[in-house]
């Protein structure tokens, strides 16, 4: 529940309570309102107002996830699929997309311009597996650039995770972050 809260409009809000308290008690010749006002409320908004500019809202899930999909995240989905789901359904500060590193990484994002924006993200199963799927706008990077990706993705995203990319519309991207079942795991080694 907390990943859901702006921590800019939290100090927004304190913030200008306490500068509107102090002006009033500077107003009605109160001294001690007056400070609280202006040495906690006036740093609390500027604050309040970096962190705003600063801000990067949480992408949305597209669709509710089934029960039985919070089932099998729950016995299956790796610590990847795990930390990518909150990371980017939080709000971040300081970075210029959700993702960008690892796309930057990837070689999917030459240019902040060219960058793909992960706009919605849902759970679902896949062949009884569990599976994230990550959802984007890619308009200048074509699906070709990121089927040539693929085994880097593979690799990057760690072992237990099969990667599916499909393009369901012109401009979007699906990556699909797949749970492999252990027993596959174990007899191809």
């Amino acid at each position: 529940m907390l990943r859901q809260i702006s921590l800019g409009t939290i100090g927004l809000t304190i913030g200008g309570i306490l500068t509107i308290i102090g002006f009033v008690a500077y107003a009605g010749n109160n001294a001690t309102l007056n400070l609280v006002g202006f040495f906690y409320g006036i740093p609390l908004l500027l604050g309040g107002l970096a962190l705003k500019a600063n801000e990067l809202k949480p992408v949305p899930f597209t669709q509710a996830t089934s029960p039985s999909a919070l089932i099998l995240r729950e016995q299956q989905a790796t610590d990847t699929q795990n930390k990518i789901r909150k990371d980017i359904t939080r709000y971040c500060y300081g970075q210029d997309a959700h993702l960008d590193t690892t796309l930057s990484f990837l070689g999917l994002s030459p240019t902040d311009q060219e960058r793909p924006i992960v706009t919605g993200l849902r759970e679902t199963e896949v062949n009884g597996n569990y599976a994230l799927i990550l959802e984007f706008d890619s308009p200048l990077i074509p699906i070709d650039a990121w089927q040539k990706k693929q085994e880097k993705m593979t690799n990057y995203f760690g072992p237990g995770l099969e990667i599916q990319i499909t393009q369901p519309s012109e401009d979007t991207i699906e990556l699909a972050l797949i749970n492999t079942p252990k027993e596959s795991l174990v007899s191809s080694q």
